[in-house]
């Protein structure tokens, strides 16, 4: 299921925090800036394209890997709907639920490129 990782439960364990703080910076009250419009967008992409090109570093290709992709983008959807239902200073966008799997796709894309397997190439 793993990649042959030196540590492998330290890779993942990060990737899972990585989950949790991305849950959780997307349910808090947002901070007071001033961005100019849409550019949420472009976070969002980045973070699922991130969290994505982690999973190809630490998942095995195929299954384990598809698995994880379907993961992310319920995610992506799933906290849209929660910042719909769930809090009073965030709203569901469905704009930000397709750069959230937009961002998973290209992040998966990484799993055909010569880059999937960096990690273990560093021996990490």
């Amino acid at each position: 299921m793993l990649k042959p990782l030196r540590w492998p439960r330290v890779w993942l364990a990060l990737w899972w925090l990585a989950i949790l703080v991305t849950i959780t910076v997307c349910l808090i009250p947002p901070p007071p800036l001033a961005l100019p419009e849409n550019s949420d967008k472009v976070e969002h992409f980045l973070a699922y394209f991130l969290l994505a090109a982690a999973a190809v570093q630490i998942y095995r290709p195929r299954a384990p890997l598809g698995w994880a992709a379907v993961g992310l983008v319920g995610l992506g959807i799933g906290i849209e709907v929660a910042q719909g239902a769930l809090t009073t200073d965030r709203m569901a966008d469905p704009m930000d639920a397709l750069a959230n799997s937009v961002g998973v796709l290209a992040g998966m894309a990484l799993a055909f490129t010569p880059l999937r397997d960096l990690l273990v190439r560093l021996r990490g």
